[in-house]
């Protein structure tokens, strides 16, 4: 059985799977841009309320992970909304969240260019949060 996602375990153990991921670390050694934040809205009645989740993010390490408010969220340089079946959808590497931006299934606030740029690191951050065991709470 899977870690209940979002979860503070879950997030800690996306932090350990970012870190021990070589690729992420080679494709965002030049990320200098800051906090990426992303917020899971809620799914009632399992998910209540929308969740932050705070990655600290620089040149190829996630120096912190953890869980936050919406309004904690939305202080980062780089922060990503979407609804919980879209985050499924990340995490099942069923959807690009790069492609899900330009395509409106995510929201960003902060600047697309820089994070266009920052497709293999984005594409590895996916891949990391593949590896932890997660529970989604609406199966």
């Amino acid at each position: 059985m899977g870690i209940p996602f979002p979860s503070d375990e879950w997030v800690r153990l996306y932090k350990d799977a970012i870190n021990n991921n070589p690729e992420y670390r080679t494709g965002a050694a030049d990320w200098t841009h800051g906090v990426v934040a992303l917020i899971c809205k809620a799914l009632p009645p399992a998910l209540p309320k929308d969740i932050g989740i705070w990655l600290n993010l620089d040149r190829g390490v996630c120096h912190d992970a953890k869980i936050v408010t919406v309004e904690e969220a939305l202080k980062a340089p780089f922060c990503i909304t979407g609804e919980y079946a879209r985050w499924k959808q990340v995490i099942k590497k069923e959807l690009d969240p790069i492609k899900g931006m330009m395509q409106g299934k995510l929201k960003l606030k902060g600047d697309l260019p820089t994070i266009v740029r920052a497709v293999k690191a984005s594409q590895e951050l996916v891949n990391s949060c593949a590896m932890v065991p997660t529970q989604f709470l609406d199966e």
